[in-house]
């Protein structure tokens, strides 16, 4: 059948049985191998089977949530500590990762694009961003653990019960009754996994679906090209269970990569194999090498967010998080003294600095501040008037950061701003506007996924829309 717009609940899994095996109980003995491959093709559908493209009319999917249906614009929530009893608060727009959302799923057209929400939605808060993504529309999402699915079920429950849920970390043992409990799709990479979840299904009569992955070139997970052919009977039988076929792209940022080629190629010939199958390829990157990625679904991630997927310096995507802290002190440093420890800042000119209340112990990054410091009790000289390419915006001006990041504390050079902007509780912009959850990362000798990431537990969130 030609490859066109094939949806993600396309086969989606049946709801658990009544009573399932308790989770913590043991899983029924896998069967041999040899067996199971061999009688794979003939296995009568277990519950409500999931409808084969070549046999059976597709689905018919609910429809998604009006927009009217979405908070009206200006509307806030929270979580964490009040403003005055912390150092930054941290602002999400919902909007804006809607927005992105929406985005992506018009340039992908006539493929379906599910959202990777993996990691606590990129430390966004898993529970508002599926939330707000499933009333936008979305049907089907992507996480790495268990207990992420868990939260995601629970958080779409109200507006797509049915919403596919893949746990991209695979089938732990003794885990399949859980997966049947919230009704989430193992991502299946191993002989072991794909035997236990089928001794599963037989033994209970759960018609939960699973993807197989295919490793195609990243030598991380999933199964070896060589292992396919012994799957595509399978896939063509009614209630087979295999909802989706996929892998994922190594290189995708670096769109001049060989490997991007070869892993296309590959994953091609795999269509092939599977065909009457959906299929995924493209990540957040994958989705700007062109249609060739799209196959029938995408999942965008990262992007998502805020963080630019391509390698060129204008970010098409919408920025997502702020965030902002105050100015607990300013004092005077004279020519030749130094900021922080270390003192690997020494002022070349009478200069005023700010003093803020963030640090790495919130999650900013201690490697911004430029120092790339040895180990610690090590003393380099302290360069006269060197800085990070680190900045705060304060009173709407670059300030630049200063000496090294404390686990509470960081320092800007304000010499320039005028006195009265200088007091006490006066804001600072440490992500957001001119400053982008990029050039954190560019400062910090990492990646926008591990900024946003790791910015921690101690600020106030609030999201918006």
């Amino acid at each position: 059948m030609a490859f066109g717009r094939l949806r993600a609940r396309l086969g989606r899994a049946s709801p658990a049985p009544t009573t399932p095996p308790a989770a913590g109980g043991s899983a029924p003995p896998a069967p041999d191998p040899a067996n199971v491959i061999g009688r794979m093709t003939a296995r009568p559908a277990q519950g409500r089977a999931a409808p084969n493209p070549q046999h059976d009319p597709p689905l018919v999917a609910k429809p998604p949530a009006l927009v009217s249906e979405l908070p009206e614009p200006g509307q806030t929530d929270s979580s964490g500590p009040p403003a005055l009893e912390t150092g930054g608060l941290l602002t999400i727009d919902l909007a804006a990762i809607v927005k992105n959302w929406k985005a992506m799923a018009n340039r992908v057209v006539p493929a379906d694009c599910a959202a990777v929400v993996k990691a606590d939605a990129y430390g966004c808060g898993v529970d508002k961003v599926a939330a707000a993504l499933a009333k936008a529309g979305c049907a089907t999402f992507f996480v790495a653990h268990l207990a992420e699915a868990r939260r995601v079920r629970a958080a779409v429950a109200s507006v797509a019960p049915e919403a596919a849920i893949y746990v991209l970390n695979g089938l732990p043992p003794g885990s399949a009754p859980i997966f049947a409990e919230i009704n989430a799709r193992p991502v299946i990479g191993s002989l072991a996994e794909f035997l236990e979840w089928d001794a599963y299904r037989t033994a209970s009569g759960w018609g939960g679906g699973a993807a197989l992955h295919f490793d195609t070139g990243m030598n991380r997970l999933g199964f070896a090209l060589e292992e396919a052919a012994q799957f595509t009977a399978r896939a063509k039988m009614p209630g087979h269970g295999i909802t989706l076929v996929m892998s994922h792209l190594a290189c995708a940022d670096t769109p001049s990569h060989p490997l991007n080629a070869r892993q296309i190629e590959a994953f091609r010939d795999l269509r092939f194999m599977f065909r009457g199958t959906p299929t995924s390829l493209a990540n957040s990157s994958g989705i700007f090498l062109g249609p060739a990625t799209h196959c029938d679904m995408v999942r965008p991630g990262a992007a998502l967010f805020g963080v630019n997927p391509t390698s060129a310096p204008l970010n098409v995507m919408e920025p997502v998080v702020t965030l902002t802290t105050h100015i607990v002190q300013v004092r005077d440093v004279q020519p030749g003294e130094t900021v922080g420890y270390g003192a690997t800042w020494a002022a070349s000119r009478t200069s005023r600095i700010a003093i803020v209340s963030v640090g790495y112990g919130d999650g900013y990054p201690r490697a911004a501040d430029g120092t790339r410091a040895g180990a610690k009790g090590s003393r380099p000289l302290a360069e006269s008037g060197g800085k990070s390419g680190a900045f705060a915006i304060i009173d709407g001006r670059r300030c630049p950061m200063v000496g090294r990041i404390s686990m509470d504390l960081m320092a800007f050079d304000v010499t320039r701003l005028p006195d009265e902007k200088l007091r006490r509780g006066a804001h600072a912009i440490l992500i957001g506007g001119n400053v982008t959850v990029d050039d954190v990362a560019a400062w910090s000798g990492t990646i926008g996924y591990e900024v946003l990431t790791g910015l921690g537990r101690r600020y106030r969130r609030e999201w918006k829309w």
